[in-house]
């Protein structure tokens, strides 16, 4: 089923204005020359481990890791995005190594 052009107009505002107001709202809410609040800096400090625990969790959610060699290859990976990040702590570093190894490993 094809949008009409009143339609397609419609939803590229909709997309325009969402992708606006999510680039200026926070500039309204915390301006410039105002501490931050302690909240907001909480919530810097904790959401980036969180949002990546919560990729590991995904991503290994479906492993079956007491089956054959079922897992081995993400916890090789887990392992490498570890050891890199306590080495280097570097997070694109430990995020490419890890995915790098990963792929190099389910190769058939």
């Amino acid at each position: 089923m094809a949008m009409t052009q009143f339609e397609q107009i419609v939803t590229i505002g909709m997309v325009v204005l969402g992708t606006m107001a999510t680039r200026f709202i926070p500039f309204l809410i915390f301006p410039p020359g105002r501490p931050t609040p302690s909240y907001v800096q909480y919530l810097g400090k904790v959401l980036p481990a969180a949002a990546l625990g919560l990729l590991v969790v995904y991503s290994i959610k479906d492993v079956t890791f007491l089956s054959g060699i079922h897992g081995v290859p993400e916890l090789i990976s887990i392992i490498i995005v570890a050891g890199l990040h306590n080495w280097k702590r570097n997070m694109f570093l430990s995020i490419a190594g890890g995915t790098l190894v990963y792929m190099i490993l389910v190769q058939n």
